[in-house]
């Protein structure tokens, strides 16, 4: 069993172990044998494993593979693929592809099209969740009441979300109109550092996504600024965390890197870190808020047409397109960058608009801001060198 990340691969394999335990408790070893955290050997001699596979396919080249169950298989790198087709041929292994599509793209969805006719061998099943909300049956894991909270939440999605969103994430379906906003390649080229301790006195721009205590983590990035090039140089993941223990962090980060400026939401959950840092003495200055809902100023003084998330992620691709940015090479950082989807959202006699969406998008919420106070303090800092008259001050 893998899946592009850890969590991914352990959920799936915490599931197979729940369903082992309850139905066939029998078959699985005891002792020095017994389940651990990555493997599973049951008495007639089948062993399974729970491996992430990051996006090169490393840790699953030693395998001699009998059946492949793939999580978030839209997810999975063609790297990975190829790496794991070569353990399955002795064998004549089957492989089990499960996901939603991530746009009409990669090897997943050419899969589930059978692009070429080049995957007659699989067949191919769906049902959305509209579906499965309609035919699950009650029992004692899902009542009644369960059902009407799960339309509930579908109703209000499909309030929140564009047509497309909604159809992928919900219906299943690709959608032409959700395209990636940061190519494999582009990726590939930016994300190649290696983590390093952070030097003193470096100009330092923290960036931060809120999740709070919900399933959502919250992620703090900082970017150090040198002339006119950026560098990743730290990324924390912090898990179902109070605003008041996200506020403590990042007030001792900033005072540990003397970090210059901090970028945060400051809707919904985030406003609670956000008055927490405008209220401490040491990092009221420095603060600012980044909310994704707002719209920037242009040159004239005049709010833009965009909204500023999409402002944030067109500097952050335009960066990396030009060379002059580069992350941490890190199999978290890379999905992320992954996960971001653009939607185009277009209605009648009206400018089309650009939506920001994604399901794992965390770490790069937090590294455009951090980017975004970078970039804006480069360019105040060009502009303040020079009077009125243009001479250099």
């Amino acid at each position: 069993m893998v899946a592009p990340l850890e969590k991914q691969a352990y959920a799936l394999f915490n599931k197979t172990l729940n369903y082992l335990q309850e139905k066939y408790p029998g078959f699985i070893k005891k002792g020095k044998d017994r389940p651990t955290q990555s493997k599973i050997k049951l008495t007639n001699g089948v062993e399974i494993y729970c491996l992430p596979v990051g996006n090169a396919g490393l840790n699953i080249r030693f395998l001699t593979i009998g059946r492949l169950y793939i999580d978030e298989a839209s997810r999975v790198s063609d790297e990975v693929y190829v790496a794991i087709e070569p353990a399955l041929l002795t064998t004549g292994g089957a492989t089990i592809l499960l996901s939603t599509l991530n746009g009409a793209q990669g090897r997943f969805y050419d899969c589930w099209v059978n692009k070429d006719n080049a995957y007659n061998s699989f067949k191919r099943f769906a049902i959305n969740s509209e579906e499965v909300i309609d035919k699950r049956i009650i029992s004692s894991t899902w009542g009644a009441e369960q059902r009407e909270k799960a339309k509930i939440r579908l109703d209000q999605a499909k309030l929140r979300m564009t047509k497309a969103e909604y159809a992928q994430e919900y219906l299943g379906l690709a959608m032409l109109s959700l395209g990636r906003v940061f190519s494999d390649e582009l990726i590939k080229k930016c994300c190649i550092l290696k983590r390093s301790n952070i030097k003193r006195g470096s100009k330092l721009y923290l960036g931060s996504d809120i999740g709070g205590i919900g399933d959502d983590d919250t992620t703090i990035e900082i970017i150090e600024s040198r002339e006119d090039r950026y560098y990743q140089v730290e990324n924390i993941i912090l898990k179902k965390v109070y605003t008041t223990d996200i506020s403590k962090r990042i007030k001792e980060l900033s005072e540990l890197h003397e970090i210059h400026k901090i970028g945060v939401d400051d809707g919904g959950i985030g406003f609670g870190v956000f008055s927490e840092l405008l209220n401490m003495p040491e990092t009221k200055k420095k603060v600012k808020a980044l909310n994704n809902s707002s719209r920037p100023l242009d040159a004239d003084g005049e709010k833009s047409k965009k909204l500023l998330k999409v402002e944030m992620y067109m500097l952050c691709l335009s960066l990396m397109e030009q060379g002059l940015v580069q992350f941490l090479a890190d199999d978290e950082i890379i999905n992320s960058f992954k996960s971001i989807l653009y939607d185009l959202d277009q209605k009648e006699r009206e400018k089309t608009d650009i939506r920001i969406v994604s399901t794992n998008g965390h770490i790069v919420e937090g590294l455009i801001r951090a980017l975004w106070l970078a970039y804006e303090c480069k360019v105040l800092n060009i502009w303040c060198a020079y009077s009125n008259n243009g001479n250099i001050e």
